[in-house]
């Protein structure tokens, strides 16, 4: 992965006022993904276990998935003029490439990272989460830990989560929402656009 890019980045909402939180960002590997609906090129790719993933062999670098996606997980790797930037960047859930590489590969693992759901590994974000905030492997089974969690700790401000992305039992069209706006407000300040 090239130096400089956050596949995962901290969102924070009311910052330095009370009811303050984080909110820790990635791609949401959505069901029916805007990123790819809007790609002029089809460079994206949803694997069998429904994880997205993105080409840079056909990348042409234009950046619509950045704007459709509503967590801002597809990014330039460059900050400049447009065609400067390079081909887009995205959370690959540390499995591989959308490319023609073989997995498991040298090639894939410079181009894209590691592939350590090939290897039988949870993506890395989620092994190394201290809190075990971060979660990953069969949406079943996650879904479960998140309903006991609710039931343990209550459900929060409800501005984010599992419906948002899989539009489960809500209308298909995501809310707009306070870390929607956050999103986008703190991509803004890094420089890109």
């Amino acid at each position: 992965m090239p130096w400089g890019i956050n596949r995962r980045r901290v969102v924070t909402i009311n910052d330095g006022k009370p009811g303050e939180r984080s909110v820790s960002m990635a791609c949401m590997h959505c069901t029916d993904a805007p990123c790819a609906a809007v790609c002029p090129v089809s460079c994206f790719d949803v694997t069998a276990d429904g994880v997205v993933l993105h080409s840079k062999d056909l990348c042409i670098g234009c950046g619509y998935c950045f704007y459709a996606c509503p967590f801002g997980a597809p990014q330039y790797p460059q900050i400049g003029n447009f065609g400067s930037r390079g081909k887009m960047d995205k959370c690959t859930f540390c499995a591989g490439g959308g490319g023609t590489e073989e997995p498991g590969s040298i090639a894939e693992y410079k181009k894209y990272g590691a592939n350590r759901l090939l290897q039988g590994k949870l993506p890395l974000c989620a092994e190394m989460c201290s809190t075990k905030s971060l979660l990953a492997g069969d949406s079943e089974i996650i879904a479960q830990i998140y309903k006991e969690r609710v039931s343990k700790r209550g459900y929060g401000s409800g501005a984010w989560g599992w419906l948002t992305a899989y539009h489960e039992g809500s209308p298909r069209e995501p809310p707009i929402n306070d870390v929607a706006t956050a999103l986008r407000h703190s991509l803004r300040h890094e420089g890109t656009p």
